[in-house]
């Protein structure tokens, strides 16, 4: 088993010229869970990772690791064990020399004999299950073995913690899909304390245990991949992770009005007067036109993976959402149709941006 840490995240604020990056996130890493850091691009997930790992240092707050005062701790003292999106191997080393590399240059002290580096080099390569290509060129190798490598020599060092940013961005999407399934398990395996930054929403609600979700510096939710996908604390949480569309409503002690027009809708969340409410496709049910529904007219049809979904302008057409639609389902563009809204929710107007 690995290393495991516990880090303590608090009252963070970092800020870049007139810019804040990140503005007063608090977050309590588990040891041993597998954490993911979600946002768009300018989120502030890659500066607090950086700020956790001593390589950017906070305009305020402090960083715990099991409970003590890590803050001014120097990135060569903190243990860490990083992977980058671009791999940064070394490319006139070999397999076996980039992994050894962090062996070999510690303190005379601390440095291991030969016998033992050569030995623990053989011991990742063989988890990393790539055990014959140690004598190998980074040149040599694919997209997905050379993040492996990477990875193993972030392990050689015994790290307390594995921080990942964008681990597997340079790859292609079947690459990806392999190496996250290799990643979670490797992860049970180790058991060390990991924290990845990723864009990628599937990526994330697939590989962590908790799934932190910032938007412009923020913290907006942290938890389970249900929590964030079933129960999303925000507009932004709701409308960021998974498929989702939206309109503007009114919320009244009658229900829900669009345009003026009550509509039947079973949805979540409370509110009153102007409001957004938000749909996933796969709650959408494209019906003939009734009066105690939405109405809307299609827009297009398209097939997916998975089978069809057809995008539909409600009422005025200001608003569109989309809905999966059986395969044997026929629906033609410009026809007039009813929404039918299984399941939704509802966020004031405020909240929604």
């Amino acid at each position: 088993m690995g290393r495991r840490l516990q880090i303590r995240v608090v009252d963070i604020a970092k800020e870049f010229g007139r810019t804040g990056a990140l503005r007063g996130v608090n977050l309590d890493i588990r040891d041993g869970e597998l954490i993911a850091l979600l946002g768009p691009s300018g989120s502030g997930k890659t500066t607090l990772l950086r700020v956790i790992a001593g390589l950017e240092a906070p305009s305020a707050g402090k960083v715990y690791f099991d409970g003590e005062d890590a803050t001014a701790v120097p990135v060569q003292r903190r243990r860490i064990g990083f992977v980058f999106q671009n791999y940064a191997l070394f490319k006139h080393m070999s397999v076996a020399d980039n992994i050894a590399y962090g062996l070999r240059v510690l303190p005379r002290g601390e440095r291991p004999k030969r016998t033992a580096i050569i030995k623990r080099v053989q011991e990742l390569l063989d988890l990393m299950e790539l055990s014959d290509i140690g004598g190998r060129f980074p040149r040599q190798l694919s997209g997905g073995q050379q993040q492996r490598i990477a990875l193993a020599r972030a392990l050689a060092v015994d790290p307390r913690v594995l921080l990942l940013d964008e681990p597997f961005g340079a790859l292609d999407a079947k690459v990806r899909k392999g190496l996250r399934r290799w990643l979670r398990e490797l992860h049970d395996r180790t058991g060390h304390t990991t924290v990845f930054v990723t864009h990628d929403q599937e990526e994330a609600l697939e590989l962590a245990d908790r799934v932190a979700v910032l938007n412009a510096g923020l913290l907006e939710q942290v938890g389970s991949a249900d929590d964030v996908y079933d129960r999303p604390a925000s507009a932004f949480v709701m409308a960021f992770v998974g498929d989702t569309g939206s309109i503007p409503v009114e919320c009244g002690d009658d229900g829900l009005r669009h345009e003026g027009r009550r509509f039947a809708a079973s949805f979540s969340g409370s509110c009153h007067g102007a409001a957004r409410l938000y749909v996933r496709p796969k709650d959408i049910d494209v019906v003939a036109p009734a009066d105690c529904l939405l109405r809307g007219r299609v827009l297009s049809v398209r097939r997916t993976a998975t089978g069809r979904r057809a995008q539909v302008a409600i009422g005025l057409g200001d608003a569109v959402l989309e809905s999966e639609l059986l395969l044997g389902k026929d629906i033609q563009i410009g026809t007039e149709v009813g929404v039918m809204v299984r399941q939704g929710r509802v966020f004031p107007a405020a909240m929604s941006g």
